[in-house]
């Protein structure tokens, strides 16, 4: 038989689709999207398969074992070490194996597929008070079976273990298929030979493995151990898919606290945390994880130190919670310190350490940062040692990182500012890589923590456990895998560590682009990479968070930010997408991005998918004709301004269903959607007209187009608060615009252009504060401006100086008191202002008006001239299903409708009849109330 590293035979794809009922995808998007996990390496595979059940796993290794074609289990694709990649097949159980089978709050166990998330777990089992302890910080996305795969860990293990530790079973197939397995105590599942191999080495296995918490590296041959069992599922825990591939697990379930309080406590630096984690243990915690500021973008909530333990508490009530953590707060010799008990207070603290896997990805001055190192562990107590003397190694390479992690557990994660794009830089990484194990060897640690050793360690696991163990670790292999077709070249025979690195294959050089991506040295290969696949955007809810909106739609990879960049890397390699700027397949994931900008923010590395988009569509239509809703929304503020004269005449035409379907079916314009109305008066039309009512400071008041020829009211209601609040508003030159809808359809020439000619007759206006009212073209004036023209100052400047209404009366009018309304509001924060501007002034505007209660996260899904087009009704439909609708449903008589967007506003009249108001009509209505009673009196 051909050794299964061989290329697979030409007719492998139809016979699994032969055999497979599951999706099987030898396409290049299938594989561009599995190309690579969130490490640094990168292998391409020969197909996907979706399995729908066992039987079809049975089948897809039957057939790969007759083609010698390498198989590869992937979960959530989130593994950091490069486990989760294949030359041959990958098995994507994230489609449709994803069921819990059972949950048995008796028992305290739960029967669940391998493509299930464990959120979803944690959400079945957490009615009945019970929870799946391991909780790693990709808890959102990553699935049971990589858990198991990984041995994954988490934040709680100092209290409920590894995945190891809470796996009481496993149903599994060998390469080839066959009869289904049944593994946990005992052997009688076990391949032949097993038991004859652990007798002949009691011994070593006796002896041969650190005694520490979170030993993750190589395979767990201790668990065979006649007074351990054996347990054949704990042996397969951390196995990383290469011995047999997990299509059942039963779990255990553990009962967690009905109440908990965080303490988070400060230290000088994080050697001294470390140094007391250990201390910490005797008192119970659920969790002791440590953190430096490096990593810490906003320390609001923190207390004073340069780095910090979090240590979380249980307790039956609130108050034993508090009790327990203010106990520890005593106990702990910190710098400052502070219990936290209120559950929004902890989710922010949390999300700042959750978020550290993503921006660790870079150093303060930008520079990239990659694992490799994720995630060594030393015995808790050497852990304050090792990380003195790991930073002296760092110097002494030249690099630098900046470590955090599981201190209780004495298991650290680090990126490092390794330069795998060089000869020099990969040399580097090498010769520290090797310096490093031995130096966790020293202190007594496991190369892998939490992670699993892939591609990235398992080449130096001879430095950790010796040539004779690592011997036995290569027969355990093949008694279980002896035609070498499950992961080959991860643990057992393994790749070099400096082999299959993603970055090998991207340009030497940059591509020349339009966007001067200023963060990352104006390269557009360096701002694809930053997405390290981590895979935040693959959540199910969004929660505060806007991104991804079209995955939660459609919950397909490629229309997730993660998948998005993967085709943009793969595009710019050129081995698996061929064509470059003109491919089908980046079009076609593409195009139901929303450009919401929420990665922009919510992505842990700032990956801005919407200017990536921007970028490809004016790339791939570059001398093209173009999709008709280019043309008709994209040439959305040219139509309008020629169009105001006969406002009226073309309202009433709208109104006639044939015109009206012949407009749409001419602009590529969906027919469910209505056309927008023309305002009979726009707004500069009617500030021309009247006469200011202060004399107060002037402001520039930025008419957009949206505002200028579709909600003029809005406008109006803004002219009406500055006015109260002493101000004077004054209006720009004619023919300004942002270029907000050509830079959304990547017509981005044009945009320049409408830029320029912005820049060139806001003349003298420029420099002081600029209020903009539509949050798209506040956000395209800061950020899309300045990227589109670089070398001219009075971009930078014209950005700098952007202000939504509540900001600037914020900094520019403390003083004014608005008026008091007193009543509920609903609605959306638009994606744009979440993303560019946050709402903290708004919300803060909106206390003082005593307007109570909360926007709606997510997207409303309209989002410009995205659910205009045709073919993006369903989508658009669906993002505002996730969270808009429902909350204002949800709503009681007399609520208010707030939505600073044209798109928010326009989407809630389409799709649930109802009108929703910009805060500034709300505030200007409630001035005239004040008025009308004062007049009264």
């Amino acid at each position: 038989m051909p050794a299964p590293h061989a290329h697979p035979h030409p007719d492998l794809t139809r016979a699994l689709a032969r055999a497979v009922r599951g999706e099987v995808d030898p396409g290049a998007t299938a594989r561009a999207l599995t190309t690579m996990d969130a490490s640094n390496y990168r292998r391409v595979p020969h197909a996907v398969v979706a399995p729908r059940d066992a039987a079809d796993v049975a089948e897809a290794l039957r057939v790969c074992r007759e083609h010698a074609a390498p198989v590869v289990p992937r979960g959530g694709g989130t593994s950091i070490a490069g486990q989760a990649t294949g030359t041959g097949v990958v098995l994507d159980f994230t489609r449709h194996m994803r069921q819990i089978i059972a949950l048995d709050p008796a028992s305290r166990t739960a029967v669940v597929q391998p493509g299930v998330v464990l959120d979803d777990l944690r959400a079945a089992a957490a009615p009945h008070g019970l929870t799946f302890g391991p909780d790693p910080s990709t808890h959102s996305r990553c699935t049971l079976g990589g858990m198991i795969g990984n041995n994954s860990c988490g934040s709680h293990s100092v209290a409920w273990g590894t995945t190891a530790d809470n796996v009481r079973s496993l149903r599994a197939l060998r390469y080839g298929g066959g009869e289904s397995l049944h593994l946990g105590r005992g052997l009688s599942d076990a391949p032949q030979g097993l038991h004859a191999f652990t007798a002949a080495h009691l011994a070593l296995l006796r002896t041969g493995f650190p005694d520490l918490p979170r030993r993750i590296s190589g395979y767990a041959l201790d668990a065979l151990l006649p007074e351990r069992g054996p347990d054949l599922a704990r042996a397969l825990c951390g196995s990383e898919g290469t011995l047999a591939v997990v299509t059942e697990a039963t779990v255990r379930l553990v009962e967690t606290p009905a109440a908990r309080a965080l303490a988070v406590l400060g230290y000088a630096d994080e050697s001294a945390a470390a140094e007391a984690a250990p201390g910490l243990l005797p008192y119970g915690p659920l969790t002791v994880e440590g953190m430096a500021a490096d990593l810490v973008r906003e320390p609001a909530g923190l207390p004073r130190g340069g780095a910090w333990l979090f240590v979380e508490t249980g307790g039956d009530t609130p108050a034993e919670a508090r009790a327990h953590a203010n106990r520890i707060l005593r106990a702990a010799d910190a710098l400052d310190g502070t219990v936290v008990t209120d559950p929004a207070g902890m989710r922010t603290l949390w999300r700042i350490r959750e978020d550290a896997a993503g921006t660790a990805t870079r150093m303060p001055d930008g520079t990239e940062a990659w694992p490799g190192w994720e995630d060594c562990a030393v015995p808790p107590a050497r852990l304050g040692a090792y990380l003195r003397d790991f930073r002296s190694l760092l110097a002494g390479h030249g690099l630098r990182g900046t470590p955090y992690g599981h201190f209780g557990d004495g298991c650290i994660h680090v990126r490092i500012d390794f330069d795998l794009r060089t000869e020099q830089g990969v040399a580097r990484f090498r010769r520290f890589s090797e310096d490093q194990a031995d130096l966790v060897v020293a202190h007594g640690g496991s190369l892998s923590g939490e992670h699993g050793d892939g591609q990235a360690r398992a080449e130096l696991l001879p430095r950790m456990y010796g040539d004779e163990m690592v011997g036995l670790f290569t027969r355990f292999k093949d008694l279980w895998d002896p035609d070498g077709g499950l992961n080959p070249g991860i643990l057992a025979r393994p790749a070099r560590l400096d082999e299959n690195l993603r970055f090998a294959v991207l340009p030497g050089r940059p591509v020349d682009v339009a966007f001067g991506y200023p963060h990352d040295g104006g390269d557009f290969s360096a701002a694809v990479s930053r997405c390290v696949g981590v895979a935040k955007c693959r959540t199910a809810t969004a929660g505060p968070d806007v991104m991804c909106p079209s995955f939660r739609a459609t919950g397909e990879e490629e229309h997730s930010t993660r998948g998005r960049a993967r085709l943009l890397h793969e595009m710019l390699a050129g081995e698996v997408i061929t064509d470059g700027w003109r491919s089908t397949e980046v079009r076609d994931a593409l195009d139901l991005c929303l450009s919401c900008k929420g990665c922009r923010t919510d992505c842990p590395v700032g990956v801005d998918m919407a200017t990536y988009k921007a970028e490809f569509l004016h790339q791939h239509y570059k001398g093209r004709r173009r999709p008709a809703a280019h043309y008709a929304m994209g040439g959305l503020p040219r139509w309008l301004r020629s169009a105001a004269p006969f406002a009226g005449t073309l309202n009433a035409l709208a109104r006639i269903g044939p015109l009206a379907a012949l407009a749409k079916r001419l602009g590529g314009i969906d027919r469910r959607r209505g056309l927008p109305v023309l305002a009979r008066r726009t707004f500069r039309s009617w500030f021309r007209r009247r006469r200011a009512r202060t004399d107060g400071p002037a402001v520039l008041l930025w008419p957009d187009t949206f505002t200028d020829h579709l909600s003029p009211e809005v406008g109006r209601a803004a002219v009406r608060v500055l006015e109260a609040a002493g101000r004077t508003p004054v209006l720009p030159a004619r023919g300004v615009c942002c270029g907000l809808t050509y830079v959304s359809t990547g017509r981005l020439d044009t945009a320049r252009a409408v830029m320029r000619r912005t820049l060139d007759r806001m003349g003298p206006a420029l420099g002081g504060p600029l209020v903009v009212l539509e949050p798209s073209c506040a956000a395209t004036l800061r950020t899309d401006l300045p990227e589109l023209l670089p070398d001219d100052p009075r971009a930078a400047g014209l950005a700098a100086s952007v202000r939504t209404l509540a900001q600037y009366l914020e900094e520019h009018a403390p003083e004014w008191a608005p008026p008091r309304l007193d009543r509920r509001i609903a609605g959306q924060t638009h994606c744009h202002q979440h993303a560019v501007f946050g709402d903290a002034a708004e919300r803060g505007l909106r206390e003082r008006a005593g307007l109570s209660g909360e926007l709606s996260g997510g997207c409303c899904g309209l989002a410009g001239n995205f659910g205009f087009e045709k073919g993006h009704w369903d989508v658009s439909v669906a993002c505002a299903e996730d969270q808009l609708l429902p909350s204002v449903r949800a709503t009681e008589p007399g609520t208010e409708l707030l939505a600073d967007g044209f798109s928010c506003r326009t989407q809630l009249e389409h799709l649930a009849g109802r009108r929703a108001r910009h805060l500034a009509e709300v505030l200007a209505e409630g001035l005239d109330e004040e008025r009308e009673a004062g007049h009264r009196e």
